[in-house]
């Protein structure tokens, strides 16, 4: 299911968050959104969840407009990973999974035999099977991640969106994430702060600075050399990887007086 942002625009106490942003993710592939702190991606996403309203533009999935479907709906079709999903209350690693499935259920209603398999399913992929019966708040930064990334496929969306999902994980447990998300058949939209796990994890890739577009295509066609002193600030070198040929970024830690500043896509 293709999701589109069209020309969206977020301004907040006059000041635009983001301006002006098309962009669309197509049908099972995984789209990332890349930019320095402050340019926007978050602010995107927020919308695309409707934790935000824009205040221009429009968001579609599968080409209806987020903003006429009802809240179930848009949860049946679009689950989130957020930054700031942290669950407060001491439930279950197996409670907070099951959570995922609320808007598909009515009011109090069971899971189904199904349900509790799809589950149990999902903390399996994400390895916190084993946790399942550990409250919440007991587990380390990465164990609570991987649970809510559970959560998120237990919703059965055919959008996933998720706000720098590999944050508190281990090397091995990024690599699985990633690795999932490529193979997963669902619409992907990511935003990841490490470039070169951008380039191994993305089909395409959109970069956003001061809140705008100003590139977007495979990482092979935006991970430049130019683009990275451009926009981020800083020298980069911009190799093959020996076995994908993946585009992969090696940094000079030398001081530079590079401004960061981009010109957004025409």
């Amino acid at each position: 299911m293709d999701l589109e942002l069209d020309g969206l625009s977020v301004v907040t106490d006059g000041r635009a968050l983001v301006r002006d942003l098309s962009l669309e993710a197509a049908d099972g592939r995984v789209t990332g959104l890349v930019g320095p702190n402050g340019s926007g991606k978050s602010t995107a996403l927020r919308c695309v969840y409707r934790a935000l309203r824009p205040s221009s533009g429009a968001v579609r999935v599968g080409g209806e407009d987020l903003s006429r479907l009802t809240m179930r709906r848009s949860a049946q079709l679009i689950a989130a990973l957020t930054q700031d999903g942290a669950v407060e209350l001491d439930f279950t690693v197996e409670e907070v999974v099951a959570l995922g499935r609320t808007p598909h259920i009515q009011g109090n209603q069971a899971l189904s035999r199904r349900e509790r398999e799809l589950c149990e399913r999902a903390m399996e992929r994400m390895d916190v099977l084993h946790l399942a019966r550990r409250g919440i708040l007991t587990l380390s930064g990465g164990e609570r991640q991987r649970v809510l990334v559970a959560r998120a496929l237990v919703q059965e969306p055919r959008v996933l969106v998720l706000d720098e999902p590999t944050n508190h994980l281990d090397v091995r447990h990024q690599v699985e994430l990633l690795s999932l998300l490529r193979g997963s058949g669902l619409t992907v939209l990511v935003v990841l702060h490490d470039l070169n796990l951008a380039a191994a994890a993305c089909d395409r890739l959109a970069v956003l600075s001061g809140g705008r577009l100003v590139a977007a295509g495979t990482p092979h066609d935006v991970l430049t050399a130019e683009l990275v002193r451009d926009v981020f600030g800083v020298r980069a070198s911009v190799v093959a990887h020996p076995l994908t040929g993946d585009p992969q970024l090696l940094y000079s830690l030398s001081p530079s007086p590079l401004n960061g500043s981009a010109t957004p896509c025409p």
